[in-house]
């Protein structure tokens, strides 16, 4: 490790985090809009289609984990995964049948499960448990800036070439990731750290090795606790930007990518300086009332939305996403590593408390598709933000502060 360019380990990370922030997301919102005005579909057929490639994601959440956990070929992973999602996402233009559109998505949502985690797994295997919360912000502002280049050259593209543009955005920037991983060297990672082992720790390493996600998560009440609010948090936001991308393909088919690539980049930019400032300030403000301010904006932008149909104030309100996101995106692995500190467990009670988040993203898709069909948009929007707020309220009272418990191992 002494032999190790330290500087050229953060760029590395810096690079990784940029570019592959297009990739781990897949065509995102993008999706509804290809459907709704390429492909001419109607909004439950939508909804269900991002439902099923949500659902074959949380089906690979805990192994992913898992494998992250076992697993000393971390950069092969993510390459393998960047290849998949590639892959996926360029063949959704050569059909137009459910069905295999729906396979295409479901194949690039569950390579997309190994990113997040193996990001944390890497991160924390370079900078170890002390720099964790700093380096996860950097990480966060960077995976943020990606993601608003790439839907800033998105949406200046498709505006002349079409929404097939965003496709081969994607290929570029997963090339550009495969490059990033490589450039990290394999031995910068210490595999036993990066799945949440310490020097005091290793020499008990031999009772981690086949770790169980759902028993972890439920043999720890504030991690219990912590996945019920990533839970709600994500059924809560999972279906907004999509649903505000629908709303302005409506108002304006012509225009429908190039705004929506406005709203991800607005609230991308903001979500730069707000994951910076988290991992600055985790450690000395501490996590809970940090993620309480998440679950409040989340309930606040769901309550502007249905104010107004004027594409600036969409956008505008768009904003608060950035707040929201940019605390969940920084904070969430710094709650897990709080709790699974000195286990083992780190990664695979990642993929499983993502699972449980999935389930949340999933049945967001559906069930607002569904409230649309039946009542409007300003329903559904109404609907996920009494969610986040109810989530809210439960969080601040039940949720204890993990910051705390690092010392002393994970909380029960």
């Amino acid at each position: 490790m002494a032999s190790i360019d330290k500087s050229g380990l953060g760029r590395s990370l810096d690079a990784l985090n940029f570019f592959l922030a297009d990739v781990r997301d897949g065509l995102g919102p993008y999706l509804a809009i290809y459907l709704l005005t390429e492909q001419k579909w109607d909004e439950a057929s939508i909804g269900l289609v991002m439902s099923m490639a949500a659902i074959a994601g949380i089906v690979a959440q805990t192994p992913a984990g898992a494998l992250i956990d076992r697993s000393t070929a971390k950069r092969a992973l993510m390459v393998a995964a960047a290849i998949a999602v590639t892959m996926g996402c360029l063949a959704l233009p050569l059909t137009s049948r459910f069905e295999l559109i729906a396979a295409t998505q479901a194949i690039a949502a569950a390579a997309s499960a190994i990113f997040a985690p193996v990001i944390a797994a890497v991160t924390l295997g370079i900078v170890g448990p002390q720099a964790f919360a700093r380096r996860t912000g950097r990480n966060e502002a960077f995976n943020h800036a990606g993601n608003a280049v790439a839907a800033a050259i998105a949406g200046g593209t498709a505006y002349f070439f079409g929404t097939v543009v965003v496709f081969w955005l994607l290929a570029a920037m997963a090339l550009a990731s495969i490059f990033a991983t490589l450039s990290i060297p394999a031995g910068a990672i210490d595999n036993e750290v990066a799945r949440g082992l310490d020097s005091a720790t290793q020499t008990e390493a031999g009772v981690h090795h086949q770790p169980s996600g759902f028993q972890v998560l439920l043999t720890c009440k504030p991690l219990l606790i912590f996945a019920a609010a990533t839970v709600v948090f994500h059924f809560a936001n999972a279906a907004m930007l999509p649903l505000v991308g629908q709303k302005l393909a409506l108002v304006n088919r012509e225009l429908g990518t190039t705004l929506m690539s406005a709203c991800i980049v607005a609230a991308q930019v903001v979500m730069v300086p707000v994951a910076a400032l988290v991992g600055h300030k985790a450690d000395v403000w501490g996590r809970k009332p940090i993620f309480a301010v998440a679950l409040g904006v989340l309930a606040v932008r769901g309550a502007l939305y249905p104010l107004s149909e004027n594409p600036y104030w969409l956008v505008g309100v768009q904003l608060l996403d950035g707040v929201g996101a940019g605390i969940f995106g920084a904070l969430f692995p710094l709650v897990v590593a709080d709790l699974t500190h000195g286990t083992g467990h780190f990664n695979v009670s990642q993929g499983a408390i993502a699972t449980a988040a999935g389930l949340g993203g999933a049945l967001s898709a559906a069930v607002s598709g569904f409230i649309i069909v039946k009542a409007g948009y300003s329903a559904a929007f109404l609907f996920l933000a009494a969610v986040a707020a109810a989530g809210l309220i439960a969080f601040c009272i039940l949720m204890p502060e993990t910051l705390r418990n690092r010392a002393g191992g994970p909380g029960r």
